[in-house]
């Protein structure tokens, strides 16, 4: 079983033995309590290769203080992190093991440094006692534990807010600390310290130079669509909001780069992992478009009269939302732990460490993307013009929701141009977007409509009374013509935003 703690600190530079400046008076701080000196003893783990430092993950099992037990950090924001923990084990606990399988996959967690700490603690607390934050002096001893190094020993200072309090007393505890000469660390944690200290460590890819040809724009964006999969991949196991949404929308648009830009890359190389994105995305949308109908459902309920509420509705759509949100998360738990989808992962980075350009990748983007986007913008036409032509019915919500995905395709591969294009594909990202919501709110309609239907029928075999139902389900109805009423005036303006 784990636990999560959000942990919000501050690290700082600090002379061997020096001691903590007097914090009582910074702002809030109304006094300072000895809590003694705790010692720390820490392993962490990562892979042969360094995957997890590379990704700003850390893994360690620590003994002493009153946290003992495996610690797996995920970074939230500058001085911000998850902290995932989990009981003292001879082995990686399962749970901790499972959120970070998508970036060790088969490879071993092996011990890489040893940190020990005399950790002399002191608690900052306001008028009333209450804490506000726990300052420490650690004084470390690292050792490397894999390749060739060796030992360090330094003293930092770190300053942890208390749950609950006030963010600012952290800048007021900085303020103090400057005025001793005391400064930020520039290590991001002890761990990236002791690796940099003891040698050894493997070096850090180089940053990237900036993209200056039509295939050099492409697998940047490709790059940064199968590193959003890979930090989603934590979020999903761990049923954090948006998470699965999020990760679905990299897969689209990794396959929509690959499909709109193919006079960059081979095809014939991409399809098969495309292939495997789509399954990856329709794997995640058993869970996201039953979040999407519960919500939907649930808002439109809440905005019909009490009249014309009648038997347990509220009731039975809670108990079918949280049944369905039940039965898919166990599937989608499994589809991440799959050798498919590990496999897949494997795939992509072996396709963008060897990408199959073609001839015009080697170009200037302007013309090549520019082509792409109008390509995208000229089967769409085909696509939305077909679909009003069609009467309302079965047909046209079929024809409305291909033309939908298509729409997100341009988005996609309009937003991969910006960086290149600028302005003019910014401007078609936006009137795409706009397009794909109406188009969105059609098809979610659709589906409103079909789950309405499944409802009320067992309602009405339960001997419970329809009406309901049929009531949200006109409204319903009302929404899928409001949206195809208004297609043609979103349309003419996405039209014009397409390149010729």
């Amino acid at each position: 079983m784990t636990d999560v703690k959000r942990e919000i600190e501050r690290k700082y530079e600090a002379a061997d033995g020096g001691p903590l400046p007097g914090l009582a008076g910074a702002d809030g701080v109304a006094d300072v309590v000895d809590q003694g000196v705790v010692e720390l003893d820490a392993v962490y783990y990562d892979t042969a290769d360094e995957r997890l430092g590379a990704a700003s993950l850390t893994l360690r099992r620590r003994t002493g203080g009153a946290d003992a037990g495996w610690h797996l950090k995920f970074p939230v924001a500058p001085g911000v992190r998850d902290e995932i923990r989990a009981p003292l084990a001879d082995t990686v606990p399962e749970e901790i093991a499972a959120l970070v399988r998508s970036r060790v996959r088969g490879a071993e967690l092996v011990p890489v440094v040893r940190l020990r700490s005399a950790r002399d603690v002191r608690h900052l607390l306001d008028a009333d006692g209450a804490l506000l934050a726990e300052a420490s002096v650690d004084t470390v001893t690292a050792e490397r534990l894999n390749r060739a190094g060796g030992t360090a020993r330094w003293t930092e200072i770190e300053v942890e807010l208390a749950d609950g309090a006030d963010p600012a007393v952290l800048d007021a505890v900085e303020e103090r600390l400057a005025e001793a000469g005391i400064r930020p660390s520039k290590a991001a944690s002890k761990v990236a310290e002791a690796l940099r200290r003891t040698g050894g460590s493997r070096p850090r890819s180089a940053r990237a130079a900036e993209p200056v040809t039509a295939g050099d724009h492409v697998l940047a964006y490709l790059r940064e669509q199968r590193e959003a999969i890979l930090t989603r991949d934590p979020g999903v196991r761990r049923d954090l909001p948006d998470s699965v949404h999020q990760m679905r929308v990299a897969t689209r648009r990794m396959r929509s780069a690959f499909r709109a830009f193919g006079s960059v890359l081979d095809r014939d190389a991409t399809a098969p992992v495309a292939a495997e994105l789509k399954w990856l995305a329709r794997e995640l949308g058993t869970g996201r478009d039953q979040e999407v109908l519960a919500d939907r459902l649930t808002e439109a309920l809440d905005a019909v009269s009490p009249g014309q509420v009648t038997g347990p509705v509220r009731e039975r759509l809670a108990s079918w939302a949280t049944a369905r949100h039940g039965s898919t998360r166990g599937h989608l738990l499994g589809v991440l732990d799959s050798a498919r989808y590990l496999a897949l992962l494997d795939s992509l980075d072996t396709l963008l460490a060897d990408p199959p350009l073609r001839k015009k990748a080697a170009r200037k983007p302007d013309n090549v993307l520019t082509r792409a986007l109008a390509k995208e913008g000229a089967k769409l036409s085909r696509l939305v013009t077909a679909a009003l032509a069609l009467p309302p019915g079965e047909d046209r919500d079929h024809a409305l929701h291909e033309a939908r995905k298509r729409a997100k395709r341009a988005r996609y591969a309009a937003e991969a141009a910006v960086p290149a294009l600028g302005g003019p594909a910014r401007a078609l990202a936006r009137a795409a977007k706009k397009l794909t919501s109406l188009l969105g709110e059609h098809q979610d309609s659709v589906l409103a409509r079909q789950t309405l239907r499944e409802l009320a029928a067992v309602a009405h075999a339960a001997g419970e009374s329809a009406f309901t139902y049929g009531v949200l389900y006109e409204r319903e109805e009302q929404a899928a013509r409001r949206a195809e009423a208004e297609l043609p005036r979103r349309w003419h303006k996405a039209r014009s935003a397409f390149p010729r």
